[in-house]
């Protein structure tokens, strides 16, 4: 087993930001193609078939895409990690659905919150469990305050979208908030999932030795199981409307290998919360930018969205600084 080396959190951390910017722009292109196709699986199945076709062309043309191709085969027949973790594309396919599918319904804001709390759930509860390539790591106070306030940072910057689409049709009766439960459910579900895809991946790739054969295999699965989902759809509704002809209606796939890529390799140095927190940051800066750079229908940039980004990232810097144990105990006293 070729390891890939750890990096120091002051290098990691800025990482795992930069992986949260691709989440954004990924999830403006899938639910953009969401709602062309009128098919939130559709749009899934591009997503990640495009995203495939780049990963097998990284695989072949790099030296260290082909030294990893040639580790998968060997480390799933050894048994080496558990073999189920070979499938955490699975999970990947789930989340670009709910993007295809929900961002038209919710809106940017309600989505991000869903998606948010999720994330921040679960990344605390793989990282006790020691599921990741970091290893166990305690829910110490200053992780679970950490973690709580990322959630109410996200709340209050993504605040002034509630007005906008989403929202809206919520508020003037026409489904009711009934309605709204199973498009809020999803992104809730595919937050929570992916720390665990993050989990899976980093510890794929400590045995592939690179975390291009991690991505790789994620849009193997992911793909595989969105064409299934696809031919079922297909079979039972009919034929899905014809592909738009935009360029940029293709650029989720390799948003995707962005941030899947960087997870894989980031979770053995920072942990899965520390990881999802950090992509969290990247995920609201990229809103950002992107809502002023090129706003969408109902995007608002209000003061409140520029201070909850700003207290976003001051909940990663709390939740990574090292803490001495027993810092709240010695306080109270």
């Amino acid at each position: 087993m070729t390891s890939p080396s750890r990096l120091p959190l002051l290098a990691g951390l800025p990482l795992a930001v930069g992986a949260g910017l691709a989440i954004p722009v990924q999830g403006r292109i899938n639910g953009a193609l969401g709602t062309r196709l009128d098919d939130g699986i559709a749009a899934a199945v591009v997503s990640f078939s495009t995203g495939l076709v780049l990963m097998v062309a990284v695989s072949l043309l790099l030296p260290r895409g082909r030294a990893g191709l040639a580790r998968i085969v060997p480390a799933l027949r050894s048994r080496a990690f558990p073999p189920a973790y070979a499938l955490a594309g699975a999970i990947g396919a789930f989340f670009v659905f709910a993007q295809s599918f929900t961002v038209g319904i919710l809106g940017v804001a309600l989505f991000t919150v869903a998606t948010v709390t999720g994330q921040t759930v679960s990344g605390l509860l793989v990282d006790r469990m020691g599921i990741g390539p970091a290893g166990r790591k305690a829910v110490t106070g200053i992780r679970a305050a950490g973690s709580v306030l990322t959630i109410a940072a996200v709340a209050w910057a993504v605040s002034p979208r509630f007005t906008g689409t989403g929202a809206a049709a919520a508020a003037d009766g026409s489904g009711g908030p009934g309605a709204l439960l199973v498009p809020v459910l999803l992104p809730v579900l595919a937050g929570f999932l992916m720390s665990f895809q993050q989990a899976m991946n980093g510890t794929a790739t400590m045995h592939y030795g690179s975390p291009i054969a991690a991505t790789l295999v994620n849009f193997i699965a992911g793909t595989v199981v969105l064409w299934a989902a696809l031919a079922v759809k297909v079979a039972v509704t009919g034929p899905v409307a014809p592909l738009p002809g935009e360029w940029w209606y293709y650029l989720g796939g390799p948003m995707g290998c962005i941030f899947i890529g960087l997870s894989a390799l980031l979770v053995r140095t920072l942990g899965v919360l520390v990881t999802g927190l950090g992509m969290i940051a990247g995920q609201l800066v990229g809103s950002l930018v992107l809502d002023i750079v090129l706003p969408a229908p109902g995007s608002v940039v209000a003061p409140a969205t520029v201070l909850g980004t700003l207290l976003t990232l001051a909940a990663i810097v709390l939740t990574t600084l090292p803490w001495p144990r027993g810092a709240f105990r010695r306080q109270g006293r």
